[in-house]
């Protein structure tokens, strides 16, 4: 099914669409040059179907075109930088160090 990941800026938050339906979404909030990821969800009816992950690729991506760093509150942000090393160079070495995050 298409997908696409888009940010409603109105809502502060990324979504994913599947074939038009939002699926799910992360949420955050800007901060000066870093963007705090701080809630992600997908909805049950999408689940196990790795959207979160499109999802979370995507919100990062366009987080890394605008020039700022991240911010993973949510775990699922974590999560996904940790086992992506070249995403781990978005989030800065204070926040690494206060969220336990490789260094």
């Amino acid at each position: 099914m298409p997908t696409e990941v888009r940010n409603n800026t109105a809502l502060e938050r990324f979504e994913i669409t599947v074939d038009g339906a939002v699926a799910g979404y992360t949420e955050y909030q800007d901060t000066g040059g870093e963007r705090a990821f701080v809630h992600t969800e997908v909805d049950p009816r999408f689940d196990g179907r790795g959207y979160a992950r499109v999802l979370v690729e995507g919100a990062l991506n366009a987080t890394h075109r605008e020039g700022l760093g991240a911010l993973p509150m949510c775990r699922q942000v974590q999560q996904f930088i940790e086992t992506h090393p070249p995403y781990l160079s978005m989030v800065p070495h204070w926040a690494r160090d206060r969220l336990g995050m490789p260094q």
